[in-house]
């Protein structure tokens, strides 16, 4: 009996949420992170590089691009700025946003060696973490998951670990030591837990994806460094669907890669960027941009990721993919796996 052919799981563009804006409102600014909230939300933390630090925020807005609002305005550190400098609700550095279905909004900020939370409102709750490298304590927090027990999991990522609090921040446990062997972690980025509260951590110097279990007891890793199929360049976050299919921001190849359960590689996207709902109505206030536009040289590129930084999958079925230099976020649909051939 002949087996019919299966053609994988593959990625549908479905639309672009976002475009460049400075000051706030409709746009982003050097975002570095995004969460898929409650309900139709998505947040996104822009970081921007200048020296107006009220432009710093995290945006709020619907997967339909819909704009809700923004809240922590950012703090203008200088090198010598300390936590005890920054009122509670701002921020230095941030890198990296969750949301839990409780309702708790958590950002981490690499500056202030902190984990502050909000409500999904963006009403300042509580705060915790110091720097150093003693239990509870941070150096460079970067990436930020909510397992389904409700406890907040932190990327140390300066500390080459992952770190283990309760929703109210209080220490549980901690795993990970640098290195390159495996288990080891080498400056490690993103983070997600599945439904089964395996975490996947993308380990960004390393090159490679690595599993763990609930309790950090090292189970599998996949991909090098390279520019072929399966292989990385800087990977900065990752996301693990309900099926357990894995998509990675493979942020210096400018792609985004979808692994199976097991870790063999699938399928990749380039980009498929169209104008959004935003960038359209800038765009409509001054007709002579579309004018221009339509003589612009190499505008075919601008569909194509540019530093993918992170990457969200949500329980309807779309990827939604973060682009840091781009200020935006192309969405995806995810189409399953076909059987192709008579039936039996």
């Amino acid at each position: 009996m002949t087996t019919a052919p299966i053609v994988g799981v593959s990625l549908q563009h479905s639309h672009t949420l976002g475009r460049g804006e400075g000051i706030g409102g409709t746009g982003f600014r050097i975002p570095t992170a995004m969460a898929r909230g409650n309900g139709d939300l998505l947040y996104v933390v822009n970081r921007v590089y200048d020296n107006r630090p009220d432009r710093r925020r995290v945006t709020i807005l619907t997967v339909d691009e819909e704009y809700v609002g923004e809240f922590n305005r950012g703090y203008h550190g200088t090198p010598d700025t300390t936590a005890a400098d920054v009122p509670p609700n701002e921020m230095v550095w941030p890198s990296d946003i969750t949301v839990s279905k409780g309702g708790n909004v958590y950002v981490a900020d690499a500056w202030l060696q902190r984990i502050t939370v909000f409500s999904e409102e963006g009403e300042y709750r509580y705060m915790w973490g110091e720097p150093g490298s003693g239990p509870g304590q941070f150096n460079s927090p970067s990436g930020l998951a909510v397992d389904p027990e409700e406890n907040l999991l932190v990327v140390d990522s300066g500390n080459h670990r992952v770190q283990k609090f309760t929703k109210e921040g209080h220490f549980l446990s901690t795993w990970g030591e640098g290195g390159s062997e495996p288990g080891q972690l080498n400056m490690p980025w993103g983070i997600d837990v599945d439904r089964n509260g395996y975490v996947f951590i993308a380990d960004w110097r390393n090159d490679r994806i690595q599993k763990f279990s609930p309790e950090g007891d090292f189970l599998m890793t996949f991909g090098s460094t390279g520019s072929g199929e399966g292989q990385f360049r800087r990977p900065t976050s990752l996301a693990v669907d309900g099926e357990g299919y894995i998509y990675v921001a493979d942020r210096e190849n400018d792609r985004l890669q979808v692994f199976d359960p097991e870790g063999h590689f699938i399928t990749l996207s380039h980009g498929e960027a169209s104008i959004s709902n935003w960038a359209r109505a800038k765009l409509d206030a001054s007709p002579e941009q579309w004018k221009q536009r339509e003589v612009a040289q190499g505008l075919e590129r601008e569909k194509l990721f540019y530093s993918p930084i992170a990457v969200e999958v949500d329980q309807d079925g779309r990827v939604f993919v973060l682009e840091s230099a781009r200020h935006r976020i192309q969405v995806f649909r995810r189409i399953a796996p076909m059987f192709l051939g008579t039936r039996l």
